[in-house]
């Protein structure tokens, strides 16, 4: 099967979400030159996480929001990178393989109201006409034995199938629908074969478009030991969270949280601070995008929480210290909330250390943190914050910062050091993505 191929040549690639492996394949199939982005040793692998993907200049590139190609490439470099290994083939195969110049044509009929399908016909071109047969040959040649496949088309499948290679699992990639892409996309349900679930997406709020990407389709990664947890706070160009301790302030505008709902949607629990809930009684949902609503956690070391908060129809997890009075347990219980009894740190705060790695024992693998000082503070000297998301909005407001002063401990202290840096201006906000690197100095 690899005899076609005639030259492979690669380079090491860094990239914000990790550094991949980019080879670039001249073969006599097609006379074209195609490439495979690779993160880890695949090579004699059995379900490794394959992504082919079709050149888009248009969403690719420039970010067009007529189709869905750019928020996928991006998510499935997202997901491989998470996974550690994995492949995504960029195939040369513009305008679903007619061409750059012919998609063009395509999209000026499509603006005179043909769907994509009709397009391509009145040009002369077939609806589709990819071949996926190169691709076969490139995951031979990388040795890719089996592979879950992260597409929404079963021709895909069905190509790989007759060329060999076994497809063990389709991995959607499910993509926010809006006033510019909501009829491509069910086009392409109706007359493509495409698997979507045209009921989970929406359009944009007030009909504006979805965020940009990659802020759309951030994901957590994964971590064997313990939940994935992402720090998401926003503060003012002064560093103030709020006014003062115990009054709530809003800082960000409606478009960053519409990213912060997108980002609860993406994780499977959200944790605050018994503060956070007495001052604000927060309902933690993700009620302005589509989505399910993460598990709710909250730290509270004396169970002051009030029986009846808003999250306390959704169970949460109370984490509180042995100490804490078993009448206030019960009347939590009774109310619907899970008690969980851990020990304290050294400094008499709930171990995150031992919540941690409960909850993911208990199904979560990603937890979303949105704290007061207090939580920002916990998290980041205790070293278990792997992404942090920080929106700064254009105001001072001179009041409490997000992390405390530290006094350095028997056991030395972490010094988060950012790295992967992502900048993205979200309405009048700047959001900062970046990766934590945990750096532990002693006494």
């Amino acid at each position: 099967m690899t005899q076609p191929i005639i030259s492979k040549t690669s380079a090491r690639i860094p990239t914000a979400n990790g550094e991949f492996t980019l080879s670039l394949y001249q073969t006599t199939v097609d006379d074209k030159e195609h490439l495979a982005l690779v993160v880890g040793n695949v090579a004699q692998q059995e379900n490794v996480l394959v992504r082919i993907h079709s050149e888009c200049f248009t969403g690719d590139v420039l970010g067009s929001l007529r189709c869905d190609c750019g928020p996928q490439l991006n998510q499935a470099m997202q997901l491989i990178a998470s996974e550690s290994a994995g492949v995504i083939l960029y195939l040369r195969q513009e305008g679903r393989g007619i061409g750059l110049r012919n998609k063009l044509r395509a999209y000026n009929l499509q603006d005179e109201g043909y769907d994509t399908v009709d397009a391509n016909l009145l040009l002369g071109h077939e609806a589709d006409e990819r071949d996926y047969s190169v691709a076969a040959l490139m995951l031979h040649d990388l040795g890719v034995r089996s592979l879950r496949l992260l597409t929404n088309n079963p021709a895909k499948i069905e190509s790989l199938a007759a060329a060999g290679l076994r497809v063990t699992e389709r991995i959607p990639l499910q993509v926010a629908s809006h006033e510019e892409n909501a009829a491509y996309l069910k086009t392409k349900v109706k007359r493509m074969r495409h698997l979507l679930d045209l009921e989970r997406v929406a359009v944009g709020t007030n009909g504006r478009f979805p965020l940009p990407s990659p802020l759309s389709q951030l994901q957590p990664g994964h971590r064997p030991d313990r939940p994935f947890v992402t720090l998401s706070y926003a503060q003012s160009l002064d560093g103030s969270i709020t006014v003062q301790r115990g009054q709530p302030t809003a800082i960000s505008g409606s478009e960053s949280m519409r990213f912060t709902h997108q980002l609860r949607a993406n994780h499977d629990g959200i944790l605050v601070g018994i503060g956070t809930v007495l001052a604000d009684n927060p309902s933690l949902t993700v009620r302005l995008v589509p989505g399910e609503n993460p598990q709710p956690v909250v730290l509270d070391s004396h169970l002051r929480c009030p029986s009846d908060i808003k999250i306390m129809t959704r169970r949460p997890i109370i984490a509180t210290l042995p100490t804490a009075g078993p009448v206030r347990q019960a009347a939590l219980e009774a109310a619907g909330a899970q008690v969980w009894h851990l020990p304290a740190n050294k400094n008499g705060r709930i171990s995150l250390t031992a919540l941690l790695p409960r909850l993911k024992e208990a199904g979560y693998h990603s937890l979303m943190v949105e704290g007061g000082s207090q939580v920002i503070s916990s998290f980041l000297t205790a070293g278990v914050v792997d992404r942090v998301v920080v929106t700064v909005a254009p105001l001072y407001l001179g009041g409490l910062t997000a992390v405390e002063p530290q006094k350095t401990g028997q056991n030395g202290r972490f010094f988060p050091q950012l790295v992967n840096h992502q900048y993205h201006q979200v309405g009048k906000d700047l959001v900062l993505i970046a990766d934590v690197e945990n750096v532990r100095f002693g006494d």
